[in-house]
């Protein structure tokens, strides 16, 4: 089945992913979109384990209050460069990791790592960034608070 550039384009709207790698996985499955998008999250899984090993230094600390909740989280993301921390992709998954924390109270990380996020758990949303954004990513540590709050993080 032949593609056009419209579906390499929408297959890259749908994942994230670069352009040439949407244009590989609908050559490798024949046009097939939902097929293309299994591949792609297959070898993401794949790089995203080949990218754990890579050390992931840089990264942002970030504030959120719940101020009905009366909850308040200082969370850590780290990833190996500093220009990823202004990418707003990975700026919403913090953002969105820090609502969980708020929500669902885990223990620690690897809790927080099966808690879900939407439709999908933590890791697994992580993972995906990952295979977008083609660096290691890593959730170093949080801190969740109880009691009136207030959001500060010094520069």
């Amino acid at each position: 089945m032949a593609f056009t550039a419209q579906d390499v384009k929408t297959l890259r709207e749908i994942t994230g992913c670069g352009m040439m790698d949407c244009k590989k996985a609908l050559t490798e499955t024949n046009g097939d979109q939902e097929k293309a998008i299994e591949l792609l999250r297959e070898k993401g899984l794949a790089a995203a384990a080949k990218k754990a090993g890579r050390i992931a230094a840089e990264g942002i600390v970030k504030a959120y209050v719940d101020t009905a909740k009366k909850v308040g989280v200082v969370i850590e993301v780290n990833a190996e460069t500093d220009f990823v921390a202004k990418n707003e992709k990975f700026v919403a998954f913090v953002k969105d990791a820090a609502k969980v924390v708020i929500q669902q109270n885990p223990a620690d990380v690897e809790a927080l790592m099966n808690c879900k996020m939407g439709n999908e758990t933590v890791d697994e949303a992580l993972k995906q960034l990952i295979l977008v954004i083609k660096e290691n990513i890593k959730v170093r540590r949080f801190v969740r608070y109880e009691g009136p709050c207030a959001a500060y993080v010094h520069g």
